[in-house]
């Protein structure tokens, strides 16, 4: 199925939509419950002021990305790498 310019919302509710591929998509401000994103990609996002919790970040892997003022676990990132490089 194809959807193409249109401003409605969508809500899909026990839907499998594996495989699917969101390109120039505006999903500000969409929830995101009991999702399985499994082996997703994620590739030039804007995530900024985004809320992640209760999450399973197993094997995830974040790769160049702008992290000024995330925050994990209510620490900030850039003060988790100074102490990770003072270890180092």
């Amino acid at each position: 199925m194809k959807i193409q310019n249109t401003n409605e919302p969508l809500q899909a509710n026990n839907a499998n939509l594996s495989k699917s591929v969101f390109d120039d998509v505006n999903l500000q401000e969409a929830m995101f419950t009991n999702v399985n994103l499994s082996k997703a990609q994620f590739t030039d996002i804007n995530f900024s002021g985004a809320k992640f919790s209760n999450l399973n970040l197993t094997n995830v892997e974040i790769e160049a990305c702008e992290t000024t003022g995330m925050k994990i676990r209510g620490v900030l990132v850039s003060e988790l790498f100074d102490a990770y490089r003072r270890k180092a």
